[in-house]
């Protein structure tokens, strides 16, 4: 078993997690606005990325590049990874290669603790890949315990690169954002996504 052969109820039954899914959990997040690279792309991209709908497109020329700027505003203080092989826990099926993963190390030769976990909606189904990214923050939360990284709460997205849903796990209870983000509004998705940094990492000058 691996990450992505998960569903939500098999993610819910093994590791006992309670899930919730009735808050929206980032009203209050502050925009962040989008680099002027980021701006460039997505003006350029964009419209490519819908009209040929294909997955490596969706990634290579959205989510990337969103992904790369989260790591650019955060003044390189975190790092990147892209389709990296993340081998927690093989008896309970948590391994397997995930799509993104977020760090707060600035570190790229290997994963140092893990705090946002995102997961490409397979055929756009974004509740389709609610398990994966399930099981993919639970295996980031064992990796941190294991390896002594005091991080409290794990995030997840699953996205189609135009349409982001987020998640937040603290111990044993799994949030599901009720909100739905659209690519249009890159400056909440960008403030979401640099949550983590805000408050475990010194502001960047």
């Amino acid at each position: 078993m691996s990450y992505s052969e998960f569903t939500i109820a098999k993610v819910q039954e093994l590791f006992h997690l309670a899930i919730a899914e009735q808050e929206a959990l980032f009203t209050d997040v502050q925009p962040v606005e989008p680099s002027e690279l980021l701006q460039m792309i997505l003006k350029e991209y964009l419209s490519l990325a819908i009209d040929v709908n294909s997955e490596k497109v969706r990634s290579e020329f959205i989510i990337a590049p969103v992904l790369g700027d989260v790591r650019r505003q955060s003044g390189y203080q975190i790092s990147l990874f892209s389709g990296k092989e993340f081998d927690v826990d093989r008896e309970r099926g948590l391994s397997g290669y995930c799509d993104f993963i977020l760090c707060l190390s600035k570190e790229q030769l290997y994963i140092q603790a893990p705090v946002v976990m995102i997961v490409e909606a397979k055929n756009e189904n974004i509740v389709g890949g609610m398990g994966q990214c399930m099981a993919s923050m639970v295996a980031a939360q064992i990796f941190n315990q294991q390896t002594s990284k005091p991080i409290d709460e794990i995030y997840g997205a699953v996205t189609t690169g135009t349409n982001w849903r987020f998640l937040k796990l603290i111990d044993q209870t799994l949030w599901i954002d009720k909100t739905e983000y659209y690519i249009r509004d890159v400056d909440k998705i960008l403030g979401i996504l640099m949550l983590p940094t805000t408050h475990l990492l010194k502001p960047v000058q």
